[in-house]
């Protein structure tokens, strides 16, 4: 299986001992992630997946030791190198990823709240990579406790290839050295903006109290007992931000208006979010690409905390919480790329566990 992600893990370094080497990584690896496709959410669910599928595995695994206990997938996945771990996925992904021009990459990040110990405040926080377009995260770092994610999203970039692609990032990332590491992949930036850097924001709403927008784009969309409408105005004139030159490649300010009113209740509400850009005082672009934003929401945290449970999580034993969740991601990804069953995230999970050829489709993409 050359495309499938068990490839690109066969370089990882084994956290064990050679005497204590039963069970081939490589099995221990495949079994994890089949399992979790097929909707394992513990190390006791791997081996009970195992032990009902091991006819089926056998046929292509070597399983020497047997199925592995739920001892061993918690004592391997607590020890694997998390970084080794995560480079082999965005490899994966790369290799998968057919990323194209002016697609949005959205990084946020999601706090694993099972993680948190008792009388603890420390919890496992991921950021991660979403391609919106190919619907598949694309890399993943876990934020060190004594920091925050301004300091993760570096090293999130250093492992992406993104030339050509808009990256969207909350206030969190209005940062200058972010800025410059996204320009330093060839890629543009769409950053909201908040009360974290100095004037900035004030000067942009300066900006637009006092300059002519030179590009406008309204949607107006209706669903759920409310009616949205959202409007996108753009300036390309930098005059009155200072220090413009630190922000590498400012090309454009934006402002996004928007106004929700709600059938049921008969209320309206409005919003006002600023950005600034490396993009082109394109409105219209900008204003899709605001809203794709958010579909790391929907698509990857929803998905991830309703279909995988992963809020609930109580995994803490070394690099378990952080490598877990990237077994989750991988299963995510797999799952999204198979397209033949038009069914959701949990149809298809249903449908792998009773199909040994269709989770074996899935595997292979």
């Amino acid at each position: 299986m050359t495309s499938s992600p068990i490839s690109f893990f066969s370089e990882l370094t084994d956290p064990r001992v050679e005497r204590t080497k039963a069970h081939l990584l490589e099995d221990i690896l495949f079994i994890a992630i089949a399992s979790v496709i097929c909707g394992a959410e513990s190390w006791n669910d791997m081996e009970n997946f195992g032990k009902a599928k091991e006819e089926w595995l056998r046929t292509f695994l070597l399983l020497p030791g047997g199925i592995p206990s739920h001892d061993t997938f918690n004592r391997v996945f607590s020890a694997l190198n998390p970084e080794e771990l995560e480079s082999s996925f965005t490899a994966w992904t790369r290799s998968v990823a057919e990323l194209t021009d002016n697609e949005v990459i959205s990084i946020d990040g999601k706090s694993m709240r099972g993680t948190r110990e008792y009388g603890s405040k420390s919890i496992v926080h991921m950021v991660s990579a979403w391609a919106t377009e190919n619907h598949i995260v694309l890399g993943q770092v876990k934020v060190d406790e004594k920091s925050n994610e301004i300091t993760a999203i570096p090293r999130l970039l250093e492992l992406l290839v993104i030339k050509g692609c808009i990256v969207t990032i909350d206030a969190m990332g209005c940062q200058k050295e972010i800025v410059s590491a996204i320009a330093g992949k060839e890629a543009d930036y769409l950053i909201a903006v908040k009360g974290n850097q100095g004037n900035l924001q004030e000067q942009i709403q300066d900006s637009f109290r006092f300059l002519p927008s030179v590009s406008v784009s309204e949607e107006t969309d209706c669903g759920h007992g409310r009616v949205e409408t959202r409007c996108c105005s753009v300036i390309n004139d930098l005059s009155l931000i200072e220090n413009k030159e630190d922000w590498k490649n400012l090309r454009s300010l934006v402002k996004i208006e928007t106004e929700r009113y709600d059938k049921c209740r008969q209320t309206v509400l409005k919003e006002s979010r600023l950005y600034i850009s490396s993009l082109e005082a394109d409105a219209d672009l900008i204003n899709k690409s605001v809203r794709s934003h958010w579909g790391v929401e929907n698509s990857l945290h929803w998905v991830l905390d309703v279909a995988f449970n992963e809020d609930h999580s109580r995994k803490r034993a070394g690099n378990a919480a952080q490598n877990f969740s990237l077994i989750n991601r991988i299963a995510l990804n797999l799952l999204k790329n198979e397209k033949s069953a038009n069914v959701g995230v949990k149809g298809k999970r249903l449908k792998a566990g009773w199909d040994n050829e269709y989770l074996l489709k899935i595997l292979k993409n």
